[in-house]
């Protein structure tokens, strides 16, 4: 086997990569450190990839990806990013919200973190955007405000909705920020804001069941890497109880659902490749800003609008920024 063969084995074996980290290397590694599943991140590995390849570096030939995935277990976050410690990773990325970028950090001071996380400043991950010091730095994939332009537009898409459920995941540190401003906007439009809990797929089950008993008239779903991880359940737990559902990323409405309003997530993570690769090639974490979204996009699917017996307003069609029909 070649040289140029056995790296790039190496570089997408997760398992075998630690029985060789105390050879000398000449090539970086980076380590991917998520709380979602493999599964359903290729498109976001794929963008992160190519945000690598467009500073010069190419996996198998000049950077090798180690993997660590979380699949939703929050707990198993700080395991996996000590472990890449341990590896000797070059720099970290830690994928999949707050929850990974909060772990990466306490794992370590020294080896460089690029992380794709919502409102790191409010978190306590940077010191502020422009200047984030310490050894971190990375994308804000989403802004609290989203909170409440995502209920808006829910609210004109199902006026009729009296109460409107808000799905988080209490295990989310961001879960605390968001709930604020979602609160706030329930209350300057006039509907009710029903909060359910969900932490395991069971929760799913349950927080559904529970929207119907109460005859919640549509759904929001904050972004989370769990929720990230189960898509395709939620959406079908939607169609199964016919809730009009708002979800953060467009890979939902593709999936589906109704409709979402959020960032470009796989944007973010190309990004995300980008700053990898330059304190790769020598730049230090906390010389470069956080990068903040700078379009949120609102995709609304027609055929799943037919399905729940809903009529997009003329006002909702003309700023959408992609229709699915």
């Amino acid at each position: 086997m070649r040289r140029r063969d056995f790296i790039s084995l190496i570089g997408g074996a997760t398992a075998v990569w630690p029985l060789v980290a105390g050879a000398q290397q000449s090539i970086p590694v980076v380590g991917f450190l998520s709380s979602r599943s493999p599964g359903e991140s290729a498109e976001l590995v794929g963008a992160f990839r190519k945000g690598l390849r467009q500073i010069g570096f190419f996996e198998g030939q000049n950077v090798i990806i180690t993997f660590r995935w979380a699949e939703g277990h929050y707990d198993r976050l700080p395991a996996l990013a000590s472990d890449l410690v341990d590896v000797h990773a070059a720099v970290i990325f830690s994928a999949g919200g707050s929850p990974t970028a909060i772990a990466a950090k306490a794992a370590t001071s020294s080896i460089p973190i690029v992380f794709v996380a919502s409102d790191p400043v409010l978190l306590g991950l940077v010191r502020s955007l422009n200047q984030p010091g310490g050894n971190i730095t990375g994308i804000t994939n989403s802004v609290t405000e989203v909170a409440g332009k995502a209920l808006g537009l829910l609210k004109q898409m199902v006026p009729t909705a009296e109460i409107i459920g808000y799905l988080v995941n209490p295990s989310n540190p961001s879960t605390k920020i968001f709930l604020e401003e979602a609160r706030g906007a329930a209350k300057k439009l006039g509907f009710d804001l029903r909060v359910l809990n969900a932490r395991t797929p069971a929760d799913l089950d349950q927080a559904f069941m529970t929207l119907e008993q109460e005859r919640v008239g549509a759904l929001t779903v904050i972004g989370d890497p769990f929720f990230d991880a189960h898509r395709d359940r939620l959406v079908e737990l939607s169609a199964q109880h016919r809730i009009a559902g708002c979800y953060p990323w467009r890979e939902f409405v593709l999936a589906g659902g109704l409709m979402s309003y959020g960032s470009n997530l796989a944007d973010s993570y190309r990004q995300a490749g980008i700053y990898t690769g330059r304190i790769l090639r020598g730049e230090t974490a906390s010389s470069l800003p956080v990068m903040q979204p700078t379009k949120f996009e609102f995709v609304l699917n027609l055929k799943t609008a037919k399905s729940l017996g809903l009529t997009a307003p003329p006002g909702i069609l003309s700023i959408a920024d992609e229709v699915i029909e």
